[in-house]
């Protein structure tokens, strides 16, 4: 990694901030300094803004060949594999996390940089052709890169993230500027580092360690900068978009979820069913302490199960372990921030004003950390903030249900749609509420995994535009259409006296 506090790196330079700020990154296991980054501003983003600029205008990257790209994206593939343990560790100490948590990140990654890589290997690099209805006309449309992006990512998952946005970004043939989070920017660095390892362009890749009042912010309104893609939450985003919209860039905003995890009585008609239903039900809500943006946070059950469903989700939740991510048995990790520690009690406690009922966890345990005990809320309703507003901490909350449509109404009952789940045994009714529910990914039976080759993001309030898949690649190109004239001849349109004389 680079050397502290010089994480900034602008056209081919690691640097220090030019204020010369630094800020201390805290290992949210025991609430200390473990590293100090630069703390970028508005001139050291201005500055980054221009190098890929100017890489983009006059440099090689956006004219290189398709199977070039693919073999970078390939090459740093190659390097996560080789520092796997180490950036898991990394990432594992910055955010919170377990270490296998960490290394299946690194794992993610290196999937997101080969999906793209055989994505735009495998394509037509002729473009599509368009029949124009006439042999003297030949006509196709292609797609360009869209020049410079600004990529701003969050704590949670800060090198996942970072991969679902820096690959088809360079997949594409852009250049960028990334800004990851002020409270878990390591990673990033250290991806940024693998890339030009990799044999990245200078000044394709650019790196602002800084706040996102300042840093994000001036991304957002550059008027260099041609499209942002930001993931984080629905107050920053918004602002993310307002700041776009004078310089009329693409937008691209993944906002997070409020995710409806639906269990019918016939999922757990056998003990197997039952079982598998409670079991993916805490991975729903629990993985990295709830801190993700498609947790499971909303238990909708039917009826008749509540009750047996929640005494033992409850009793397997009191005895998660918690601890330092790197500990040998410890299955969930702390927040990531005394911030986030303070938002979760203080939805708890709205909650338990508003008449729900702590059946497990509920209070932080004893010792340093930012730790959360797993908190399963019965006796919710629609009414509750902690039901309507996106907590990002270990706190599920339990809704019923009667009826398939009453079911179906509470999981869409939300300003978000990015994703929620079905479980039933009947392949008819898993159809049929897939189909009515108003989220971006549905799964049934299941919950949380993701394909990089199938799109990510969500309807509503969760954001626009999308992540993976083709749709992910789309996101970071201009279609262009070209039509060629095989024969031209005057069209007379105009007459003047030039036609006159002619006649």
């Amino acid at each position: 990694m680079t050397a502290a506090q010089q994480t900034i790196h602008v056209g081919g330079e690691w640097r220090a901030a030019l204020s010369g700020a630094t800020r201390e990154i805290i290992d949210p296991a025991d609430a200390t300094a473990f590293a100090v980054v630069a703390e970028g501003g508005v001139q050291d983003t201005d500055d980054a803004v221009a190098a890929a600029r100017a890489a983009f205008d006059d440099g090689s990257w956006p004219r290189t060949p398709v199977a070039e790209r693919a073999a970078l994206l390939r090459r740093a593939a190659d390097l996560l594999k080789r520092d796997r343990e180490r950036i898991g560790a990394l990432e594992s100490q910055d955010a919170g996390k377990t270490l296998e948590e960490g290394r299946i990140d690194v794992d993610c990654v290196r999937d997101a940089f080969l999906y793209f890589a055989d994505l735009i290997a495998n394509e037509d690099g002729g473009g599509r052709v368009v029949d124009a209805g006439s042999d003297e006309i030949r006509s196709v449309v292609v797609q360009e890169p869209v020049g410079v992006c600004a990529l701003i990512t969050p704590w949670n998952y800060p090198l996942l993230q970072a991969s679902w946005k820096i690959a088809p970004a360079l997949a594409a043939g852009n250049t960028f500027v990334i800004k990851p989070s002020e409270i878990t920017p390591l990673s990033t660095v250290v991806l940024v580092e693998l890339l030009l390892e990799a044999g990245l362009p200078l000044g394709a890749a650019n790196i602002v360690t800084g706040p996102g009042d300042t840093v994000g912010a001036r991304l957002a309104e550059h008027p260099d900068v041609d499209l942002v893609s930001f993931t984080g939450g629905l107050v920053s985003g918004t602002k993310v978009a307002r700041a776009a919209a004078d310089s009329v860039k693409k937008v691209a905003l993944e906002l997070g979820g409020k995710n409806p995890n639906v269990v019918f009585a016939d999922a757990c008609s056998t003990p197997e069913g039952f079982d598998t239903a409670v079991d993916q039900a805490l991975n729903a809500a629990f993985v990295h302490s709830g801190q993700v943006c498609s947790a499971g946070s909303r238990l909708i059950v039917e009826a008749s199960l509540r009750e047996r469903f929640v005494a033992e989700l409850a009793r397997r939740a009191a005895h998660i372990r918690l601890g330092r991510g790197t500990d040998e048995g410890v299955e969930c990790g702390p927040l990531v921030s005394a911030a986030q520690l303070a938002r979760t009690e203080e939805y708890v406690a709205s909650a338990l004003g508003e008449g729900a009922v702590v059946r497990a966890g509920g209070e932080r345990p004893a010792g340093a950390g930012y730790f959360y005990r797993p908190t399963i809320l019965d006796r919710c309703h629609r009414r509750m903030r902690v039901v309507r507003e996106e907590v990002f901490g270990p706190v599920l909350t339990v809704e019923t249900f009667d009826t398939e449509d009453e079911a179906v109404a509470l999981a869409n009952d939300t300003e978000y749609g990015l994703a929620g789940a079905v479980w039933t045994a009947n392949e008819d009714r898993a159809r049929r509420v897939a189909a009515r529910l108003r989220h971006g990914t549905v799964w049934i039976n299941d919950f949380h995994p993701y394909l990089p080759q199938a799109e990510w993001g969500g309807f509503g309030k969760s954001g626009i535009g999308r992540e993976l898949g083709p749709g992910g690649l789309a996101e970071y190109r201009e279609s262009k259409h070209i039509y060629r004239n095989l024969t031209p001849r005057p069209v007379r349109w105009f007459a003047g006296e030039t036609h006159k004389d002619q006649a």
